[in-house]
């Protein structure tokens, strides 16, 4: 693509930090009877094996093109990434609304309210480490993008889907930590159970939206459109090429597949110009693996 990003290490980051945090949690979830703290567990537990799927996800789309899948495996990538939203929202976010209800219907007072509170802080200390990191990804990714239009417009799902799980992990984590405080000073029990509640609905809101990206990858999404300006200006600039008449984008997880319709000048050898057209374009664009050239030249 067109930055140097790395999410297989975001993926890694997140992976310790999460299973490091889950421990943690379940430890104190278990002495002190905290709903928040419960639900931030189950959380923890569902990324670690949200971040094993976006593994296997970016280990399937390794594989070879073949006869049957002409084109490559590149868009595994993406129904694993739409399977981890999918488990990040039931898993994570549904689970947390039940047991935020379960814990109004049957309050429980806290036991060893300040482990938790030590917990809490354990995680967000280690969150913030991973989502420091992630956010070293995304930033070589998205250059002078905010991160709104990065997170609307980038075509890395796996990087996608660890920034959508880091935030609102981080999030979440501050969510129980003012939950548990709160319970902590006032002695009301609700606090924690609003405060569970709160962590399923953030869960189901980001859910939802990386599910929403990452259903047009599965769809077909052209690339960036940044990136298509890129190549546009590329063709145009051409020697050989007259005009462009089309072009039309596949992203295909890491590769993408160009196809193009453009009139080029007049030349002796046509085949010629457009093999040199495609090895300057492959060159300067290294994620273009297929690209189809239809000449215009019928008048």
């Amino acid at each position: 693509m067109s930055s140097h990003a790395n999410p297989i290490k975001a993926i890694f980051l997140a992976l310790g930090a999460n299973f490091a945090i889950f421990v943690a949690k379940l430890v104190a979830a278990v002495v002190t009877g905290s709903g928040a703290m419960m639900a931030e567990a189950v959380h923890s537990l569902a990324d670690c094996g949200n971040q094993g799927l976006l593994l296997l996800g970016i280990r399937q789309a390794k594989r070879p093109p073949s006869d049957e899948f002409p084109l490559g495996w590149g868009r595994a990538l993406y129904f694993w990434s739409f399977l981890v939203a999918i488990l990040l929202f039931s898993v994570g976010g549904m689970f947390s609304i039940y047991e935020g209800v379960h814990k109004l219907t049957h309050p429980e007072p806290l036991k060893w309210p300040w482990l938790a509170m030590g917990v809490l802080v354990f995680g967000i200390v280690v969150e913030g480490i991973s989502m420091r990191g992630c956010l070293q990804e995304v930033n070589k990714a998205r250059g002078d993008q905010d991160l709104w239009t990065w997170f609307r417009e980038t075509r890395s799902s796996e990087l996608l889907v660890i920034f959508g799980e880091d935030l609102a992990a981080l999030v979440g984590l501050c969510l129980a930590a003012l939950a548990v405080g709160a319970t902590m000073l006032t002695g009301n029990l609700m606090f924690d159970a609003a405060g569970t509640i709160a962590i399923g609905t953030l869960l189901i809101v980001v859910a939802v939206l990386v599910a929403i990206e990452v259903k047009a990858l599965l769809i077909g999404q052209g690339v960036e459109p940044r990136r298509r300006d890129q190549l546009m200006s590329f063709l145009k600039n051409r020697p050989e090429v007259a005009d462009v008449l089309n072009l039309i984008t596949l992203q295909m997880g890491a590769d993408v597949m160009v196809a193009v319709k453009a009139r080029m000048q007049p030349t002796a050898n046509l085949i010629d110009a457009i093999n040199t057209v495609e090895a300057a374009m492959k060159a300067q664009f290294g994620e273009v693996r297929w690209s189809f050239f239809e000449p215009d030249n019928a008048d």
